[in-house]
């Protein structure tokens, strides 16, 4: 940890005074009292987001089917105008993002295109702290390609269920892989995986490999020049505030272009002859040749204004106080909280930390639900994990301290107790 931090409130208000980011906050809806502290699993809401989703509905109403052509074509090329948006958090070129579908379906559609397994090459490397629907996804194409799971899906294993190390990843390129699919952060514990290390030992072996950025994405510079992957997937719906299940994000690597999509659809036809309506498909020379069906403009929208937020702020800017941040509550819970059976459970090393902090306690289930008794919004992760996401557009530190008084009081009076360990329908 870089910064010499200090107890007392005090500190916490000198570091929001000299806040280069601190008016973004007014920018987002945040209600009075309120700790929002979920911001990586679903963003609070901006205005900038507001103000693009009313445009979009104000441009249905007064031009209807006229809009396609409005504004030199921009809605009906709005895929990748959005997905170029994001080209500067990830140093890539524009027409290799384009906006659609869901994570779970971009993966799809990426395996379906990459994984061409022979009798040699058959193999799909994940780990086994990934998010699931990752690892169901592969398991579906292997089954597409009738193969068996227990064979064809190869899994790296962690050595402590908190972190993977990059080394076993790459010990696991053999020569029956065929392509790999990992998270450039890992949803639990918040380790930020070198991506560009192990893009490059894939790219040795001759392995296509694919990243799911879903939880680094908003808040951890990537460099794409450099990392060099095969295909990314990310949602935007988390650090990004895009809104709950907005559409996700599709990178294929330049490389790539021209090569046959696993899934063909009409949006993925050149433009130029789209509207001859032929039979015979005719895909877009970029990542625009991914696309399936027609645009989800409502869903879209509100990322048109909240990139330009991120892109206004600096990623870079962004990663620096997300860090700061991280660092300060990691300080406060050596100091304050492990007292009461708290712990944290993510990577002390910046490059190794995404923008979250997985607390620990055995009950943190109940301590989940004693904060939202208090006004507090995490969320919580079996089997321990209470996430908090000090998200750097709206989260002061001023509110990083006042978390760590409420977590005090609830360690102190086991007002936790109270709850029961039930599982919620969402937790």
């Amino acid at each position: 940890m870089q910064e010499k931090f200090k107890l007392g409130v005090d500190f916490a208000i000198e570091m929001d005074a000299k806040d280069e980011l601190k008016s973004y906050k007014e920018r987002f809806y945040l209600k009075e009292g309120e700790l929002y502290m979920d911001g990586n699993s679903l963003g609070a809401c901006s205005k900038d987001a507001e103000e693009a989703l009313l445009n979009m509905l104000e441009v249905w109403k007064n031009n209807k089917i006229l809009m396609w052509n409005m504004e030199d074509g921009k809605y009906f090329k709005y895929p990748q105008f959005i997905g170029g948006l994001f080209s500067e958090l990830l140093n890539a070129d524009k027409n290799e993002l384009t906006c659609t579908n869901s994570v779970t379906i971009n993966i799809h559609q990426a395996l379906a295109t990459f994984y061409k397994p022979t009798k040699e090459r058959y193999k799909i490397l994940v780990d086994d702290l990934n998010f699931p629907t990752d690892i169901h996804a592969a398991v579906s194409q292997v089954k597409l390609k009738g193969l068996d799971p227990d064979d064809a899906i190869k899994v790296v294993k962690s050595r402590d269920g908190r972190i993977i190390e990059e080394d076993d990843i790459i010990d696991g390129f053999t020569e029956d892989v065929a392509v790999a699919l990992l998270p450039s952060l890992l949803y639990r514990s918040a380790q930020l995986v070198d991506m560009e290390k192990v893009t490059k030992a894939a790219h040795k072996k001759g392995i296509i490999i694919g990243w799911d950025l879903s939880h680094s994405i908003g808040s951890v510079p990537h460099d794409f020049k450099k990392i060099d992957p095969d295909f990314a997937v990310f949602c935007t719906y988390k650090h990004i505030s895009a809104g709950p299940g907005s559409n996700a994000i599709l990178y294929i690597n330049k490389k790539h272009f021209g090569t046959e999509p696993g899934f063909a659809g009409w949006h993925g036809n050149k433009k130029e002859t789209q509207f001859q309506l032929l039979h015979k498909h005719d895909p877009e020379i970029d990542a625009d040749a991914w696309l399936t069906g027609t645009p989800n403009m409502l869903s879209m929208a509100p990322m048109e204004g909240i990139v330009k937020v991120y892109n206004d702020a600096g990623i870079e800017n962004i990663r620096k106080k997300s860090l700061l941040l991280t660092d300060y509550f990691i300080y406060l819970i050596e100091k304050r909280l492990a007292k009461y059976g708290f712990s944290n459970g993510t990577p002390l090393d910046h490059n190794r930390r995404g923008g979250h902090v997985a607390l620990e306690h055995e009950e943190a289930y109940r301590i989940c639900l004693a904060l939202k008794e208090k006004n507090v919004i995490p969320d919580f992760r079996e089997p321990n994990v209470i996430r908090i996401a000090p998200v750097a557009l709206y989260v002061s530190f001023e509110d990083v301290y006042r978390l760590v008084d409420i977590l005090e009081e609830i360690g102190e009076r086991k007002s936790y107790e109270k709850f029961s360990d039930k599982r919620a329908l969402v937790v």
